[in-house]
């Protein structure tokens, strides 16, 4: 029997800019100078997998790379623009959560993100309203598809993992999830969580 509901949030539950949907960065290099092709190579694919598990913080981390590249844009100015830029909710999912909740189910956050964007989701987006608790790899110290992520959702929670299920954009984190004895489903499209759920469940 299905006890919690884990969700993933970017890609499921935030999905792009507020006005159109699309990737944050899409037009980054028309409004703050930077190319985003540059920025993934500089910094994303150097220095990301340390700042989503919490072991160097963001706004130190990138404020260096930022001298090199675009000197006239602060670290703040980016993450500014970044979070505001990636911050779509998806209003349906919100009121299926709420469904969910009524009837007695645990529904939670489970999400690579690191400690300024969690804080913004959480506290500016106000998903903290909205769920039972939010679990993010900078405060666990390890990543999806890492195992140490799902067992300390386990233990966060004290539920067996068959009464877990993960609802995920990547393929990657949902066969981790099932390694781990959850229940988990890939999300491709919008679906009521209410569905998922029974089917999950059967």
């Amino acid at each position: 029997m299905i006890r919690a509901v884990l969700l993933d949030v970017d890609g499921v539950l935030v999905t792009g800019r507020p006005a159109d949907g699309l990737h944050w960065s899409h037009d980054l290099e028309r409004d703050l100078g930077i190319a985003s092709d540059l920025l993934q190579r500089r910094f994303f694919a150097h220095h990301w997998t340390d700042v989503v598990t919490g072991r160097v913080g963001l706004r130190e981390t990138l404020a260096p790379v930022l001298a090199e590249i675009a000197p006239s844009v602060s670290s703040e100015a980016l993450l500014e623009y970044w979070f505001a830029h990636d911050a779509r909710l998806e209003e349906a999912l919100l009121q299926d959560i709420a469904s969910l909740r009524r009837d007695g189910l645990t529904v939670a956050l489970a999400s690579n993100q690191e400690h300024l964007r969690a804080h913004y989701l959480s506290e500016q987006l106000g998903l903290a309203g909205h769920v039972d608790h939010f679990y993010y790899s900078a405060a666990i110290g390890a990543r999806k598809p890492d195992s140490a992520f799902y067992r300390h959702i386990e233990q966060a929670l004290g539920e067996p993992p068959e009464a877990l299920l993960l609802i995920d954009d990547t393929v990657e984190n949902i066969s981790a999830a099932r390694q781990a004895g959850w229940r988990a489903v890939h999300w491709t499209a919008p679906r009521r969580l209410g569905d998922i759920v029974a089917e999950a469940g059967e």
